[in-house]
């Protein structure tokens, strides 16, 4: 993607007293490839949120967008459905994309892109931590860590199409641990039972690291690459629910159990990568910023 280099503001937390980087673009600079997100949804949105505030030239898609895109300019919204090839058309020649849903299936990626990419372009797919598959675990009853060569279930059907667009195409594959952020607190999923407290490991990424390490990719990412996408700290449901309780008196509704033993994922190659450092490490400061009740 043809981005003006990148200017940088710090940020000291009196806290923590630690620095942390925003990244921007030169917004002077006019020769720079449009982007399109295929795929508006929450994190989709965050991005175009994101792009907007650094001017990029960006539009959103959606299935719906009359209904999904009311806060997109009516000139930047487009409609687009993997699966209405009568749609690909309205989609800008020669852009760059972040692509957001699975890709699935994989006849249909292979037809999209054969008819609608070229080698000129940037592609970033926002893929999950999923693809490593179940839990294998250790000899010592440890979770595993996880990196980018670790084995990943090639059956999963987003998995292919993911390996696809890497092999084929030069993508950027993003493999991204669980979101949270506005809308999406991890408060709510304790007290809705939808977790509980067990030794579970689970990997997080606040949906505003996510954004901006989503267009830093474009720029910054090795095509036909692949990058785990956490805020590089695990942690088990049980510590996080007792951590929660203490702080905010929420009683998880779920009984405690032991669990599966989950992943630990590593971010070593994204952080080499990028020099990123995250906006939201803390998981419960950002979950005091959500306005827990």
């Amino acid at each position: 993607m043809r981005l003006a280099p990148e200017t940088r503001t710090r940020k000291i937390t009196n806290e923590a007293q630690q620095t942390t980087e925003r990244f921007e673009y030169d917004a002077s600079v006019t020769t720079r490839r449009p982007l399109v997100i295929l795929g508006s949804g929450y994190t989709g949105l965050w991005i175009w949120r994101l792009a907007k505030q650094q001017t990029l030239p960006i539009y959103a898609s959606s299935r719906r967008p009359d209904l999904h895109l009311t806060d997109v300019e009516p000139e930047a919204r487009l409609r687009f459905d993997l699966a209405e090839p009568a749609t690909w058309p309205a989609l800008p020649p020669d852009v760059d994309l972040i692509w957001t849903f699975p890709a699935t299936p994989l006849e249909q990626v292979q037809a999209f892109v054969g008819q609608y990419c070229n080698p000129s372009q940037r592609l970033v797919v926002l893929g999950s931590t999923s693809a490593y598959g179940t839990d294998s675990g250790h000899a010592d009853g440890i979770a595993p860590w996880i990196d980018e060569a670790s084995p990943i279930n090639a059956s999963l059907p987003r998995v292919q199409g993911e390996e696809y667009l890497r092999m084929h195409h030069g993508a950027i594959i993003l493999r991204v641990a669980g979101i949270y952020g506005p809308q999406r607190n991890p408060l709510e999923w304790i007290r809705q039972g939808r977790v509980g407290p067990t030794d579970k490991f689970v990997n997080l990424i606040h949906v505003e690291d996510l954004a901006e390490i989503s267009l830093r990719m474009l720029l910054e990412g090795v095509p036909g690459e692949v990058y785990n996408v956490s805020d590089g700290q695990p942690r088990t449901w049980r510590d996080i629910c007792h951590e929660i309780q203490r702080r905010w008196n929420v009683t998880a509704s779920s009984p405690e159990g032991e669990g599966q033993m989950g992943k630990r994922i590593s971010t070593d190659k994204l952080r080499k990568r990028l020099q990123y450092a995250f906006r939201h490490a803390d998981l419960y400061r950002a979950l005091e910023e959500l306005a827990p009740p």
